[in-house]
């Protein structure tokens, strides 16, 4: 059998009915393209995987029986088609060409993944790409196109800084919300909702990081891969609707995660070059602003007569 050009995974998470049309349209998908679809179920209580083995029985399922978070679930995924956590072992042709993380909260035009997969084999140097991503109301996730969060993105951002002044290049790096939507970039990363990983750079490098149970774990496999002498991509010529949040936009654990997710790619990538005094008020401003998020989150649940969770 011939080496596949895409692996396609989704992780799932209590999204059945968002999940059910994304795979309609993965596999409406149109294109000269040898892909195969691998659904990872994170212990989901909605009867998604019931779901998936009933009307997508072309689709490989792994059911786990823990939701071991975003960059866990993926991992399954890529070990069923062969990567490794082991950066240079293994064969690197016996793996698909690109890997692609699609959150089940997607849709994908017909021709998206050949477009994308057209690109990224018309740009060889790219090892990492990602579309642009609109949600329901037509306006840009601005996660879609991003830098890497250093001490000097993030202070202005927990300052407000991004918000206020976005349009400015030094000011709106957080989001790159100075470029024009429209316009194609080489970025510093894109987002794990629809992050196309050459096959390559993924033996280079390994898995994603579990440390990160959601968040940031995009970030950091972006960081690990530019490291390589990788670019990173954004291309807007595909456009791919994204719900957003969809499993995790009521829960107060998602904004500590993210939170927690802040502080590990800052500790992983940039506390031992940064000063003391910036180093604590980093330190104190994500512990801070995490903690007044968090804590509004769970008041206004408990008003709201919400989960708590």
């Amino acid at each position: 059998m011939s080496r596949l050009d895409l692996a396609v995974i989704i992780l799932n998470y209590n999204t059945r009915d968002l999940l059910r049309r994304c795979l309609q349209t993965v596999f409406a998908s149109q294109g000269d393209l040898r892909f195969s679809v691998c659904v990872v179920d994170n212990a989901s209580g909605d009867g998604s995987a019931d779901m998936v083995r009933q009307e997508f029985p072309q689709a490989v399922l792994i059911a786990s029986p823990v939701n071991g978070g975003f960059s866990y679930g993926n991992n399954l995924g890529l070990r069923h088609y062969g990567f490794t956590d082991r950066p240079g072992a293994g064969d690197p042709t016996a793996t698909p060409r690109y890997a692609l993380l699609l959150n089940p909260d997607t849709e994908v035009p017909p021709t998206a993944l050949a477009d994308m997969v057209a690109f990224m084999d018309a740009t060889p140097a790219c090892g990492v790409a990602g579309p642009k991503l609109v949600r329901l109301d037509g306006s840009l996730d601005l996660a879609c196109r991003r830098s890497f969060p250093t001490p000097e993105v993030s202070l202005y951002r927990m300052l407000g800084l991004s918000k206020l002044f976005p349009r400015s290049r030094r000011f709106g790096r957080y989001n790159l919300t100075y470029l024009d939507p429209d316009q194609m970039a080489e970025v510093d990363s894109v987002v794990g909702a629809f992050m196309m990983v050459r096959g390559e750079a993924i033996h280079q490098v390994g898995l994603l990081d579990e440390t990160f149970f959601m968040y940031g774990e995009d970030l950091d496999w972006a960081y690990r891969i530019k490291q390589q002498g990788w670019q990173v991509w954004y291309q807007p010529a595909v456009t791919v609707l994204h719900v957003k949040e969809a499993a995790s936009k009521t829960s107060s654990k998602a904004r500590y995660e993210f939170y927690r997710a802040m502080l590990i790619f800052y500790r992983k990538h940039y506390q031992a070059t940064t000063p003391r005094w910036l180093h604590w008020l980093i330190v104190g401003g994500i512990g801070l602003r995490g903690g007044i998020d968090v804590a509004g989150r769970r008041l206004s649940l408990l008003m709201h007569g919400g989960s708590k969770a």
